[in-house]
């Protein structure tokens, strides 16, 4: 079977595309998976942060402030 692409609704055989199309269609595939690869570590900070920020919440319960409720 003829490994094929869909680009902007119009399938085509890799085997029949242009040498430079098939190594930027392989550019945009690296960078799909660099993107993926840093959403996963944005989520994993984000939930570290979270982690982070509730803790410090915890801890603050046990400090008193110096001139009553200031919110910075």
């Amino acid at each position: 079977m003829t490994e094929t692409i869909t680009i902007d609704g119009r399938s085509y055989a890799l085997a029949d595309l242009p040498a430079a199309a098939r190594e930027q269609i392989n550019n945009v595939q690296v960078t799909d998976q660099e993107i993926a690869r840093l959403q996963m570590r944005l989520a994993i900070a984000q939930t570290a942060r979270a982690a982070y920020a509730r803790a410090l919440q915890d801890s603050m319960a046990q400090a008193t402030p110096t001139q009553g409720d200031v919110t910075n």
